[in-house]
């Protein structure tokens, strides 16, 4: 007879082991599913996970970790911060869409201006659309006590609807011949979130990801509000008692979350992606969830585990082009890394134990 029984205190040793075992487990059964599809498991496995970095076209595909992985490590770190308190915002895609479309509108308003100045108030519009988004579910959970998580999460497709409505209307090309979708920042100099040094995929959204990644390691282990945010996610009868505001933290972890993930968006629209289009979403918001919980809501380990989600979008998109997979399957493989992590965490707070059952 299987059981589980309670640690006195977490595992420090299960705390680190999980992400990797859970990235091993990962692989295993992705090769099974792989194998089930009619593909080579080892080739796909190879696939994702080797050729971005040493393939023969390495030299291409290793810029696009950054260009992929920023958005998702900037995301995720404004998510740890709620998620640590136990604030859960899980309609960071909407929040990322919002800012994006706030940060292009603000490029597009100033079109065909020059000025430094164009791309920093794009920043700030952006963050500011994000931040506002969010404010919703975080005023509606401190004023009327609902589920942050319901709101949020709703919010997506409302923001979805809006991302359509502004590519086939207020934010379209006027001279794109009618179709869908606004300029193209890579043709406008002052809006364009162009690389920082040729060929490195190193741009703005990359150093705004490394300073997050920064000052949330700053926060939470220097500053007192930190403290708070670690204290009401472990032991919230104790924050009280301490003297935390409930409703602060609320809205402080959801504006910030809120205001990152806008960021993200309008590093995206301004640079990768190039435009506001009707499919611009491509589900880096709720990606940058299994980012949080693989890098174990610590900055520096987000960083690591925004990198290998990126790696797994890059060598999911040479698998499908290389090997014919579908993009169901890649899907359906990332989100067995989150299954898989979510599950063998259990070992760090319970151990296994064997017993024989009684026969009466």
């Amino acid at each position: 007879m299987v059981r589980l029984e309670k640690r006195p205190q977490p595992s420090k040793l299960w705390t680190y082991l999980t992400p990797l075992v859970a990235v091993i487990c990962t692989m295993v059964a992705g090769g099974a599913l792989f194998s089930l599809l009619g593909k080579n498991p080892v080739e796909a496995i190879a696939t994702i996970f080797w050729e971005p970095l040493f393939g023969e076209f390495a030299f291409y595909y290793r810029p696009q970790l950054l260009i992929k992985g920023a958005p998702l490590v900037l995301i995720a770190i404004g998510l740890s911060l709620g998620f640590r308190a136990g604030i859960w915002n899980i309609g960071a895609e909407g929040q990322f869409i919002i800012g994006a479309l706030t940060g292009a509108g603000v490029g597009l308003a100033f079109y065909p201006a020059e000025g430094w100045y164009i791309f920093p108030l794009m920043m700030i519009a952006g963050a500011f659309g994000g931040w506002v988004w969010a404010m919703i579910p975080a005023i509606l959970r401190t004023r009327f006590g609902t589920n942050e998580i319901l709101v949020s999460l709703m919010l997506v497709y409302v923001a979805e609807q809006l991302l359509a409505k502004m590519a086939l209307g207020l934010l379209r090309n006027p001279d794109g011949h009618g179709f869908p979708g606004s300029r193209n920042f890579q043709q406008y100099p002052s809006g364009h979130n162009a690389e920082l040094i040729t060929g490195t995929g190193m741009h703005w959204g990359v150093v705004a990801a490394l300073i997050a990644v920064i000052f949330a390691y700053v926060l939470l282990n220097r500053h007192i509000l930190g403290y708070h945010i670690r204290l009401a996610g472990q032991a919230p009868r104790a924050a009280r008692f301490a003297g935390v505001s409930p409703t602060r933290l609320v809205l402080f972890c959801l504006g910030t979350s809120g205001a990152l993930a806008g960021l993200a968006g309008m590093f995206e629209v301004s640079g990768p992606a190039g435009q506001v289009s009707i499919d611009f979403n491509v589900g880096y918001g709720f990606t940058a969830i299994i980012v949080a919980f693989l890098g174990r809501l610590h900055p520096v380990g987000i960083l690591l585990a925004g990198l290998l989600m990126a790696l797994t979008y890059i060598g999911g998109e040479i698998a499908q082009s290389n090997l014919g997979l579908p993009a169901a399957a890649i899907q359906m493989f990332q989100g067995m890394l989150l299954f898989f992590l979510l599950a063998i965490d259990v070992l760090t707070n319970f151990r296994v134990r064997l017993s024989r059952r009684e026969v009466v």
